[in-house]
């Protein structure tokens, strides 16, 4: 009987692959083996990994701009052209999260980022209102104060030496989310060593490593897991002591709100009026948690490849700082009515975004057959949106590699595809909070799943005029 069982396995399992190989033979691959795919040429290191998956884009840089790689017996199809890319991502039919956001579960739940479709859809309907411009107007004097401390701390180091400029952004990204999303100061500039800043740090850089070795994606075999374990009591309890609180707060003070609102507390007034399950701590302790994820990192990086940028390009930063000089004077304090009129620094920004996209992938699981440049794909295969590759595709960014913001003057895009440039993704499933990053951005300028540097940013600084 065990003989049996044995070859219908066996039998099965060559059925699925020549099943699956057969819908794929027209896509260009590189050279795969049966049962382990490409894992023998697979590096086992994240950066490694990461390397090679934007190799085979490079191997295979024309039309259609698709390649295909197999990890052990699972096929994933990457698309790198704007116009695959909008198929897919304006598709009502292909929300599904592929299975790699599986690995984010244990510290973000089903929460926005990782939640099925069926689970996502009354999220994200009852949480963009929460992203208005109010509410963004009312983070303005944070963005103002956490940046000041990071100047003044950049002013305080020695002079005309290099500095990695990361590390200080990220507690800077980290005061800003936090007061933001919970209404508390961590001081994480003040105090980087605290526990809670401790496990911010550690567990991203977990996420990071896992998601880009696939080795590690099997729970038996990960290597880290009493150490995430160690990461997300620390966060997980200093979330639900800050629920607690608030939520004290709040029933005292008859559901008055006073002063700043944080994001914490629009999803207290949602369980107080029942959109959300005021007796599940966790239907309040999950967007706040993802709200911490999607906020800080990306942001700080962005922010830093930014500043990395205009200190290579000369001109281009006198020119970004001429015009804060003109819209600002001699006030040092950004306001939300500033940010309209310091369109060429918006330029810097997006053109930075497209050379160093915080996010560089995100992964789609279709839902329903797909065709695709005349293949038939089949439901169930894992997809990667490849952002960093569009964003170099030469059919729509003449000289790719080169930093250039006059390509988002007004002018230089009439006509450019709508997802050529999609930094925050696009479609249904977009980024819901790429306003407050691009307001964050704006706001910190003046002075891997995310795509960070292996050895920081450093940079030379040099002071233009007193720090008050």
């Amino acid at each position: 009987m065990g003989l049996i069982t044995s070859v219908i396995c066996v039998f099965l399992l060559i059925y699925f692959i020549y099943y699956f190989a057969n819908y794929f033979q027209k896509i260009n691959s590189p050279r795969s083996y049966p049962l382990i795919g490409h894992a023998s040429i697979m590096k086992p290191d994240a950066e490694g990994f990461i390397s090679q998956i934007m190799g085979m884009g490079y191997l295979y840089p024309d039309a259609p701009r698709m390649v295909l790689f197999w990890i052990g017996t699972m096929p994933v199809l990457m698309l790198y052209s704007a116009p695959l890319v909008e198929k897919i991502l304006t598709s009502s039919k292909h929300l599904g999260k592929g299975f790699a956001y599986n690995l984010l579960e244990p510290w973000l739940g089903q929460g926005i980022i990782t939640s099925n479709v069926n689970n996502w859809r009354p999220k994200r309907k009852l949480l963009t209102p929460t992203f208005h411009y109010d509410m963004l107007k009312g983070f303005v004097p944070i963005f103002n104060e956490q940046s000041r401390i990071l100047v003044r701390k950049l002013a305080n180091l020695p002079k005309k030496e290099p500095v990695e400029l990361l590390s200080f952004i990220t507690l800077c990204g980290l005061d800003i989310i936090c007061e933001t999303s919970m209404g508390r100061t961590i001081n994480a500039q003040l105090d980087k060593e605290s526990d809670y800043v401790w496990a911010v740090h550690t567990i991203n850089d977990l996420v990071q490593k896992r998601t880009k070795n696939p080795i590690m994606w099997n729970d038996f075999i990960y290597e880290n897991g009493k150490l995430e374990k160690k990461c997300l009591d620390i966060l997980h309890s200093f979330t639900r002591s800050v629920i607690s609180e608030r939520r004290e707060e709040l029933e005292e003070g008859g559901w008055r709100f006073n002063g700043r609102l944080a994001f914490l507390d629009l999803m207290l007034d949602l369980a107080r009026r029942g959109l959300l399950d005021s007796t599940d701590i966790h239907s309040q302790l999950r967007p706040v948690d993802t709200l911490m994820f999607a906020g800080h990192d990306t942001t700080s990086t962005g922010a830093s490849w930014a500043l990395y940028l205009l200190g290579c390009y000369p001109e281009t930063q006198r020119k970004a700082q001429a015009e804060i000089d003109e819209v600002l004077g001699e006030s040092d304090y950004v306001t939300v009515e500033h940010l309209p009129h310091l369109k060429y620094l918006e330029c810097c920004l997006k053109e930075s975004l497209r050379i160093y996209p915080s996010v560089p992938m995100i992964m789609r699981e279709l839902n329903a057959d797909q065709e695709i440049e005349g293949v038939i794909v089949p439901k169930g295969t894992q997809l990667v949106i490849n952002q960093f590759l569009v964003h170099r595709d030469p059919t729509y960014w003449q000289d790719p590699e080169d930093f250039n913001p006059d390509r988002f003057l007004p002018e230089n895009t009439v006509g450019r595809h709508a997802f050529a440039f999609i930094p925050f993704s696009a479609g249904s499933r977009n980024c819901m909070g790429q306003r407050f990053i691009f307001s964050n951005l704006n706001m910190r300028s003046k002075v891997e799943i995310i795509l960070r540097p292996t050895d920081g940013i450093h940079v030379v600084l040099e002071r233009r005029r007193p720090v008050l």
